[in-house]
C-alpha cells in the first residue's frame, strides 16, 4: 500500500510538473509572435508585440512615404501618402498574430507555425479624395471628335477615338485597397465616347466634303462670269457636330463673299468706290467728285454659291450691289473750304541743298486736308526724311551744335505751319522750339521737326475742315490755311529774360560747322483769342533759348 501511494504522488507530481510546464509555455507563446510569421515579408516570428511593431516601423519607414504612382497608359501622377491621409497601422496590424491559448493545436502553431500576414491601413477619405482631384488634368486623355476641314483646299478627315476621364472615388477605392503597393496603380476611369462615329466622318466625306472641293465653281454676274478656285474658298468651309451624330456643312459668311469678291474683282468685276477729294486748282480750293463701286450682294453669294457646292454644274448666279462712297461729291461741296483763315510766310538763307529739302516738304503738305475734330501731324505728313524721297544732308542743330543730316533745313516749312497754325486759332497740342534762337523765325512762335520723335502736332477744334497750301518761292516758304475763319488771333511777345552770353569754342575736327554767336534767353508769347474786336480767352507760350556758340573751326576738311 505504502509504494503504490508512493507511486501515485509521483505521477500526481509528475502531471502537475507537465502541466506547470505546458502551461508556461503556452504562455510564453502566446506573448510572442509565431516563430515563421511575416507581415508585407518582413519576419517578425517569434517577436513581442511591441518588438515586431518597432520592426515594422523601421523596416517599413521607406515604403510609408514612398510616392504612391498612379499609372494610365505612358501617363503617370504621383501622390504625397501623407498628404493623401494615407498611413499604416502598425499596432492594429501586430494585434491579433499573438494571444494566450490553451489548445494543443494553437501551441504547436506558436511554437512551430506562421503565415505572412497584410498590413493594416487607416484611410483619411477626405484627404485622399481632394488628392486625386488634380489628377485627372495628367491621367484624363481626351477625346478626339471626329472631324473634316479643308486645309489648302484639300479634304482632311479625322477619325474619333476615345477619351476617358478619371473616376475619383473609384481611384480613391482602388488606392485605398492596393496601398502601399510598390508597384504603380491603375486609376479607375470612365469612357468618353466621341460626339460622332467613324461611318459618319466617312459618310460627311462622300456626300459633302469631297464634292465640295472637287473642282472650282463659276460665279456669274449678268452676262460675265468667273471662277473661284476651291484653295480660296475653302478656308470658309467646315463640317460641325449637329448635337445627334451628324456632321453638318458650316459656312463662314464673311470669309465665303471675301474670297468670292477678291476672284470677281481679279476678274474686274468688282469696282471700288472713291471718295470726293478737296485739293487745288491753282490758288483755289476745288472738289474732285466721287465715285461709286459695284460689289457682288452678299447674301447673292451665300444663297446661291453654297448650294453650288455639291450641285452638277457648280454655277452660282449672283447679282451686284452699288457701294457709296463715304465722301460724296455733294459732301464735300459743303465742307470746301471757302476762305483763308491764316497765312505765314518766313524767309531763308541761299544754301540750294537746304531749299531742296524744303522745296520736297513743301510739296508733300500741299493738299493736305484736316477735317474737324482731326489731329494733324507733319511727321505722319512728311514721313521719314530718306535720300530714297530726294532729301538732301543740309545744316541741323544736335546737342547745340550745328552739323548735317538728310532733311536739314525743314524745319523751316515747320516754323512756318506752326505760325499758320497759331494764327488759325487750333488747339496746339505738341511742337518744340529750336534749341537756340534762329533770327530769321519770330521770337517763342517757331517749332523744329525731328524724325521720329520730335514732331508737330495739333488739333483742328474750329468745327470746320482745313485745306492746307504750301509752296516755295523766291527764298521764301509760305503756308495757308483755307477753311472758315472762327477767330482773330493777336500775338504780343514779352521782353527776353534771364540772358546768358555764349562761348567761344574751337574745334579741329573734320566734321566741324562753324556757328555765329547769339545770347540765350527765355520769352513768352500771348496768344489772344478774338471775336467781333473783344477778347475771348488767352493762352501763353514760353520758349527757353540756349545760347548759340561762337564756333571757329580749324580742320581744313570743316565746312
Amino acid at each position: 500500500m505504502k509504494d503504490s501511494g508512493s507511486a501515485a504522488l509521483r505521477l500526481g507530481i509528475a502531471v502537475a510538473v507537465l502541466l506547470a510546464g505546458y502551461l508556461g509555455l503556452a504562455w510564453f507563446l502566446g506573448r510572442h509572435i509565431p516563430s515563421n510569421s511575416t507581415v508585407a515579408g518582413v519576419p517578425v516570428g517569434g517577436m513581442s508585440p511591441q518588438r515586431a511593431e518597432d520592426t515594422l516601423r523601421r523596416a517599413l519607414a521607406s515604403r510609408e512615404t514612398a510616392k504612391v504612382t498612379l499609372q494610365a497608359g505612358d501617363k503617370t501622377f504621383q501622390l504625397d501618402p501623407r498628404a493623401a491621409g494615407l498611413s499604416i497601422d502598425y499596432a492594429g496590424t501586430v494585434d491579433g498574430l499573438s494571444g494566450f491559448s490553451l489548445n494543443p493545436g494553437d501551441v504547436w502553431d506558436n511554437l512551430s507555425g506562421g503565415s505572412d500576414e497584410e498590413l493594416e491601413t487607416t484611410v483619411d477619405r477626405d484627404k485622399l479624395v481632394s488628392a486625386l482631384k488634380g489628377a485627372g488634368a495628367t491621367l484624363d486623355t481626351a477625346v478626339v471628335q471626329g472631324s473634316v476641314t479643308f486645309p489648302g483646299g484639300k479634304v482632311k478627315a479625322v477619325k474619333p477615338v476615345e477619351g476617358s476621364t478619371m473616376s475619383v472615388d473609384g481611384t480613391a477605392d482602388e488606392v485605398a485597397a492596393r496601398w502601399p503597393s510598390t508597384t504603380p496603380i491603375a486609376p479607375r476611369v470612365d469612357k468618353v465616347p466621341p460626339a460622332v462615329t467613324a461611318q459618319e466622318v466617312d459618310r460627311a466625306v462622300a456626300e459633302f466634303a469631297t464634292p465640295a472641293v472637287s473642282s472650282p465653281v463659276t460665279v456669274k454676274v449678268g452676262a460675265k462670269s468667273f471662277a473661284v478656285q476651291p484653295a480660296s474658298f475653302a478656308p470658309a468651309l467646315s463640317m460641325k457636330a449637329d448635337g445627334s451624330g451628324k456632321l453638318a456643312p458650316s459656312v463662314d459668311n464673311a470669309k465665303l463673299v471675301a474670297a468670292v469678291r477678291k476672284s470677281a474683282s481679279a476678274a474686274g468685276l468688282e469696282e471700288k468706290p472713291r471718295d470726293a477729294k478737296i485739293t487745288f486748282k491753282g490758288n483755289k480750293p476745288v472738289v474732285v467728285p466721287s465715285a461709286a463701286g459695284a460689289t457682288l450682294d452678299e447674301k447673292s453669294v451665300v444663297a446661291t454659291f453654297v448650294p453650288a457646292l455639291t450641285s452638277p454644274d457648280r454655277t452660282a448666279t449672283v447679282t451686284t450691289a452699288v457701294v457709296q462712297p463715304k465722301l460724296t461729291t455733294a459732301a464735300a461741296e459743303k465742307i470746301k473750304p471757302r476762305e483763308v483763315v491764316s497765312t505765314f510766310t518766313t524767309y531763308f538763307p541761299y544754301n540750294p541743298p537746304r531749299t531742296e529739302n524744303i522745296t520736297i516738304a513743301a510739296r508733300t503738305l500741299n493738299g493736305t486736308y484736316v477735317g474737324p475734330g482731326e489731329q494733324f501731324s507733319l511727321n505722319k505728313v512728311l514721313g521719314q526724311r530718306t535720300a530714297a524721297k530726294g532729301y538732301n544732308p543740309a545744316p541741323v542743330i544736335n546737342n547745340g551744335r550745328l552739323t548735317t543730316d538728310y532733311g536739314g533745313g525743314i524745319s523751316q516749312l515747320s516754323t512756318t505751319t506752326f505760325n499758320a497754325a497759331f494764327f488759325s486759332g487750333v488747339k496746339i497740342d505738341e511742337y518744340l522750339a529750336h534749341s537756340f534762337y534762329i533770327s530769321r523765325y519770330p521770337e517763342g512762335r517757331e517749332a523744329t521737326i525731328s524724325w521720329p520723335d520730335v514732331d508737330q502736332k495739333w488739333t483742328n477744334d474750329t468745327g470746320y475742315g482745313i485745306l492746307i497750301q504750301s509752296f516755295v518761292s523766291n527764298g521764301s516758304v509760305t503756308v495757308t490755311f483755307h477753311g472758315t475763319k472762327v477767330w482773330d488771333i493777336e500775338a504780343v511777345k514779352g521782353p527776353r529774360r534771364n540772358i546768358v552770353q555764349p562761348r567761344t569754342i574751337v574745334d579741329d575736327k573734320p566734321g566741324c560747322v562753324t556757328q555765329t554767336p547769339s545770347t540765350g534767353f527765355d520769352v513768352t508769347v500771348s496768344r489772344i483769342f478774338k471775336k467781333a474786336g473783344k477778347t475771348v480767352r488767352t493762352s501763353t507760350f514760353s520758349t527757353h533759348y540756349i545760347p548759340e556758340d561762337k564756333v571757329t573751326c580749324t580742320h581744313p576738311d570743316a565746312n
